[in-house]
């Protein structure tokens, strides 16, 4: 990988930044896309945010590009456009915790600070038999502590690579080849045939269901966007104007919501709906969304004073978008 070879600290934390939430396989893509585009912090720094979210598209939670390009303005003001070296002025950048200031300390500098991710909690937890929850201040605390212990003070970047690499080659998650395992006869999780109890977790996430509906509103040429703005998913990403449930609504419950008589009440039958996509599934960290996406077609313009955006159906690329805006418009 690109950022395996290199002692930038940019493009270490950029590429962290890229891999929280995404495969590798994906995420080197958009790195280099992205590294081509900001190849420096100035760069980075100096862009509009909605360019930002444009190169970011498709990757999901944005919070991660919105954090990158005020961090990136940090440095440029703070720092004279120098990344720190130091962890207590990393971890003080928006978007940088514990591990992401280790992995850049560690691997641009080679400072001893480990990299405790899922990897390695899993490969401490199953050599050491911790019964330590993973999932707790206590049991972060713990494993930290731990990891530093081994880790010594000579190739603390390699060292935490290779946690990592072995972590994700070898002691994954489920059915791992522990007969093949070059640790297997120091393992103690295997000793004790208890692979499968490690790590341990104390809380269950509770996964919560929503129910979206979209109107792709269509007037000669035109449609209409929705900025979304304040807190949550999708921070300053567009979409087309809709309706979010707790439940299931069907199309007559729709007709009766704030939303559809702002739009449509003065319709009647100048307006055409098609159901486009129904019920698409679309899995986020602590939700699942299902989206329906509707067509309305309008024989007569909507009100001047609708709070959308008005926009030529051919401007759509000029706008950053969510996944799900990204499916329904590249649907073949």
């Amino acid at each position: 990988m690109p950022w395996r070879n290199t002692r930038d600290p940019y493009k270490i934390w950029v590429s962290e930044i890229i891999l929280q939430q995404t495969r590798v396989d994906q995420g080197l893509n958009y790195y280099l896309r992205f590294i081509d585009r900001f190849p420096d912090v100035a760069t980075l720094a100096s862009c509009d945010e909605e360019e930002v979210l444009k190169y970011w598209q498709g990757l999901g939670y944005y919070s991660r590009a919105r954090n990158l390009h005020h961090a990136a303005q940090t440095i440029m003001t703070r720092y004279q456009g120098k990344f720190p070296d130091h962890y207590e002025d990393v971890i003080q950048l928006k978007g940088v915790g514990e591990y992401t200031a280790s992995a850049i300390l560690s691997f641009a500098w080679n400072q001893p600070y480990p990299t405790v991710d899922g990897n390695v909690f899993r490969v401490l937890s199953r050599f050491l038999a911790i019964d330590e929850s993973i999932d707790t201040n206590r049991g972060k605390t713990l494993f930290t502590q731990t990891a530093r212990m081994l880790m010594g003070d000579s190739e603390p970047g390699l060292f935490n690579q290779a946690m990592m690499e072995f972590g994700a080659m070898q002691c994954v998650p489920i059915m791992p080849d522990c007969l093949r395992c070059p640790l297997k006869d120091q393992c103690m999780a295997l000793s004790l045939s208890q692979v499968k109890k490690y790590p341990v977790k104390q809380q269950k996430t509770k996964i919560q269901s929503r129910y979206l509906y979209y109107f792709h509103i269509q007037y000669e040429g035109y449609t209409y966007l929705n900025k979304r703005v304040g807190k949550g998913i999708w921070q300053n990403l567009y979409e087309f104007p809709q309706v979010e449930s707790e439940t299931p609504l069907s199309f007559e419950d729709l007709t009766r919501t704030p939303l559809f008589q702002q739009l449509f009440a003065g319709q009647g039958k100048h307006a055409v709906f098609t159901l486009a996509v129904s019920q698409k599934k679309h899995v986020l960290t602590h939700r699942v969304l299902f989206a329906d996406f509707y067509e309305v077609v309008l024989e007569t313009s909507l009100e001047e004073t609708i709070p959308f955006l008005k926009i030529k159906e051919e401007d759509f690329g000029e706008y950053p978008v969510h996944r799900l805006m990204q499916f329904y418009l590249e649907r073949s």
